[in-house]
């Protein structure tokens, strides 16, 4: 079994793994699993207030999860996707657990510029949780070696890889007028 079809049984599963982005190494878990993404948390020691970023495959599956938005978010999405821009945006509560979302209405939408990812959401057919592949405050790892060797151990697959950036994604709201970049990354959109 390629290392692909194991990291999409795990997912599958329920299981934790960790994997290579167009930005960061990424630690995820299929979102619609409570057990699961409990778990995900526990391992990043993040607290439970703090919504996790969500990677999909495409935009029709992006939108099935969030409630309607206008043309101009459409447009940041056709511009800046695949790539580093992770969207807020106002989301379905009856299809996104409260502890992804950290309690609150909106989600950290996002879809990378990476084969392997891509592929692993697709087989899956799930969008995943795309946390940092660190402990909550730790250094972000941008290569196999920078990831933090007691993180490897608790979680249930590792897919090697290599990512392209050295940078996190930028973060917009998209739920505030006018938007608000929360996090400057990779790309500086214009807005």
């Amino acid at each position: 079994m390629s290392d692909l079809k194991k990291a999409i049984e795990v997912i599958k599963q329920g299981g934790i793994v960790i994997f290579p982005t167009d930005t960061a190494f990424g630690i995820g878990c299929r979102i619609d699993r409570e057990d699961s993404v409990n778990k995900l948390f526990e391992i990043r020691k993040r607290p439970k207030e703090k919504a996790m970023p969500v990677l999909f495959d495409s935009v029709g599956r992006v939108q099935e999860y969030l409630r309607p938005f206008d043309k101009d978010v459409k447009r940041l999405m056709q511009k800046y996707w695949p790539g580093a821009l992770t969207i807020i945006l106002n989301c379905k509560t009856d299809k996104v657990p409260s502890l992804v979302r950290g309690g609150g209405e909106t989600l950290g939408v996002r879809i990378p510029d990476h084969k392997l990812v891509l592929s692993l959401i697709n087989g899956a057919n799930v969008p995943i949780i795309g946390s940092s592949a660190n402990f909550s405050g730790e250094k972000t790892p941008y290569s196999l070696v920078g990831l933090d060797k007691r993180l490897i151990k608790l979680v249930d697959f590792v897919l090697e890889g290599e990512t392209r950036g050295k940078r996190a994604s930028t973060v917009i709201d998209c739920t505030k007028t006018p938007w608000e970049i929360i996090r400057q990354g990779d790309i500086v959109p214009d807005l």
